[in-house]
């Protein structure tokens, strides 16, 4: 019978803390430097099955990817799952990386999906990088508006955008004061959105090679950019057995929640809600691409819209129930790595009123 061995990893930016775990007993503990060499070797001094998990955080997938073929099984797990069971008692890293162990060999813990492949991760993380850039952008913005308005002062968005404009501009509005405030927050702006066309650039290179984000681009209300999005944060359509897990991690599944009896003993109905533990930027993505596709020129997935609203579902759950169906449809072309068809879905099943009206209650 071969021996197991259940690893617990503390990791920070300087230290990791290691608890090895055999037959539901501690019996070692490391405190290694972060470096892969110095983890490795900690494993390779171990003969036999090796189980190692850690909490998902910014270094999680650089340890996947190095890690994952030195031992037999390796699980970054959801630190919202075990924030109770983690918090009770005494708390420090050793302490912490025993009782990860432990919640390892009691098979309590809920991996994070990572992606062993490098280009995969290095796609992710552009991607990642624009949307940063964009939201940077964007508060820019916003504080160049607030600064204006704190002046009575409109701005028009060709004057935000175009440098060649501003200084006419602001000879115009007679604030010297505002004027110097203005050209130091435009700096930042300016900066920021050079930084999103490199972003942008880099990413529609890297995802060039992918036919089924050429293919996605071509849907009504999805483009490059969401295509890539989708692609980079989902890695793999496998990853999901069932489409309503795909729809609950992109935050447009209904999950169900009943509790309790009435006057006459009966279970309640059950309600149906959205669920708050979600990617939000697939969110965002999901259903941007839904109201896109539903304000776009005549199509399948706009006329499904209107067909529910006619059948009396209200605009919100109409276009999460939109949201549901492209996922749908990308997730079937990403398995069979094909084009999207519109004749094979120009006649979707009639809604489904009775769900979409439980989650209105």
């Amino acid at each position: 019978m071969s021996t197991c061995y259940y690893i617990g990893a503390d990791v920070h930016s300087n230290s990791t803390d290691l608890a090895i775990e055999k037959r539901n007993k501690i019996i070692a503990r490391y405190t290694v430097p972060t470096t892969i060499p110095a983890i490795s070797n900690v494993l390779d001094s171990l003969q036999g099955k090796k189980y190692l998990a850690t909490e998902e955080g910014p270094m999680a997938g650089w340890l996947y990817r190095n890690l994952n073929k030195k031992v037999d099984k390796f699980i970054v797990s959801d630190p919202r799952r075990n924030k109770l069971i983690s918090s009770d008692g005494d708390s420090d890293d050793k302490i912490d990386s025993a009782k990860l162990a432990s919640l390892l060999r009691s098979g309590y813990l809920r991996a994070v999906y990572h992606s062993d492949d490098d280009q995969r991760a290095e796609l992710k993380h552009w991607v990642s990088l624009y949307h940063d850039r964009i939201r940077d952008a964007v508060r820019n913005i916003n504080k160049i508006r607030a600064r204006c308005r704190m002046h009575g002062i409109s701005i028009r968005r060709i004057v935000l955008r175009d440098p060649s404009r501003r200084s006419e501009w602001l000879l115009k509005i007679k604030h010297p004061a505002l004027a110097r405030q203005l050209n130091m927050l435009w700096i930042g702006y300016d900066a920021t959105a050079k930084q999103v066309k490199v972003a942008k650039r880099q990413l529609s290179t890297l995802a060039k090679k992918y036919d089924i984000i050429r293919f996605w681009s071509r849907l009504p209300g999805i483009g490059l950019i969401r295509a890539t999005t989708l692609f980079a944060c989902l890695d793999t359509p496998w990853r999901f057995k069932q489409k309503n897990k795909l729809w609950k991690y992109c935050g447009v599944g209904l999950q169900r929640s009943a509790s309790g009896t009435d006057k006459k003993g009966r279970s309640k109905p059950a309600r149906l809600k959205l669920p708050w533990a979600v990617n939000r930027t697939l969110k965002n993505v999901v259903l941007g691409a839904a109201i896109s596709a539903i304000n776009h020129k005549s199509n399948v997935f706009k006329d499904y819209y209107e067909r529910m609203l006619k059948d009396g579902v209200i605009t919100s759950n109409a276009r999460h129930s939109v949201a549901r169906k492209m996922l749908t449809v990308m997730w079937g072309m990403w398995k069979t790595n094909s084009r999207f068809n519109e004749n094979l879905l120009s006649v979707f099943p009639e809604p489904n009123t009775t769900t979409a009206s439980a989650l209105s209650r």
